[in-house]
């Protein structure tokens, strides 16, 4: 995973001194890595500890693995980005935060109700989860009609769970979910595409896949391999709680 995409990812640990930071690192990395911790600390104004915790908060095991990461990144952009199903597992895999994910199990484990809602081809995951989720002993329902969701978002409380899965993060019977959950103050959890979208920037807590936007003869041919990936992982936290 190269620096943005573990900013990104790592984005609710970091504060607005860590964002200058890997700002200046992304636009200087065939400089950074060729210089010390104390020179690139004494370039931003800082110290290197300060340099040192922000690695640690990005999953590197310090500066040296940084700058490792770095040179590999340069590489990769020199000779380009593999697109196979293979490449889409193993970024899946790279975004599966475990501290986030305990986040998200302690939510439903804690929910009264859990709503599970997607469209479209995503529709039979929901359905796949809802299961999961009475496996792990949730009160949990799944919605396929609109005006079945849009019921039960009216009839929702503060103590219920609205999990939403959506590719893009940009579908509009999804994101309308998401203001009726609002305003019945319902905690919301998303699954998405590994992107900043708006279901991931109004969601509670967000969760990810990676599996980038595929059309062919206008049909959505996206891989939903990493989608069923995702799922299983948070499934199995659920059921090791239960």
């Amino acid at each position: 995973m190269d620096l943005k995409d573990r900013a990104h990812k790592y984005e609710y640990k970091l504060n607005d001194t860590d964002d200058q930071i890997i700002n200046y690192i992304l636009a200087n990395k065939s400089e950074v890595i060729e210089i010390s911790i104390q020179s690139l600390a004494k370039e931003l104004y800082t110290v290197p500890n300060t340099i040192t915790r922000l690695t640690k908060k990005l999953g590197y095991d310090g500066f040296s693995h940084l700058k490792n990461s770095l040179k590999d990144e340069i590489k990769s952009e020199e000779v380009g980005q593999e697109s196979t199903i293979q490449y889409n597992i193993r970024r899946t895999v790279e975004l599966m935060d475990e501290e986030r994910l305990s986040s998200i199990v302690k939510v439903l484990r804690q929910a009264e109700r859990v709503f599970v809602y997607g469209v479209g081809d995503t529709m039979p995951f929901c359905e796949l989860f809802a299961t999961h989720l009475k496996i792990g002993g949730k009160t949990a329902e799944f919605f396929l009609h609109r005006h079945d969701a849009v019921y039960a978002m009216n009839h929702a409380t503060s103590k219920d769970v609205l999990f939403l899965l959506s590719m893009s993060g940009e579908t509009e019977q999804i994101l309308e979910m998401v203001k009726l959950a609002k305003d019945r103050k319902v905690t919301i959890v998303s699954l998405t595409h590994f992107s900043r979208n708006t279901l991931q920037e109004q969601s509670n807590l967000s969760y990810f896949f990676y599996s980038p936007r595929r059309m062919l003869e206008n049909y959505n041919i996206s891989d939903k391999t990493p989608v069923m990936l995702a799922l299983q992982k948070l499934s199995e936290r659920l059921w090791e709680t239960s």
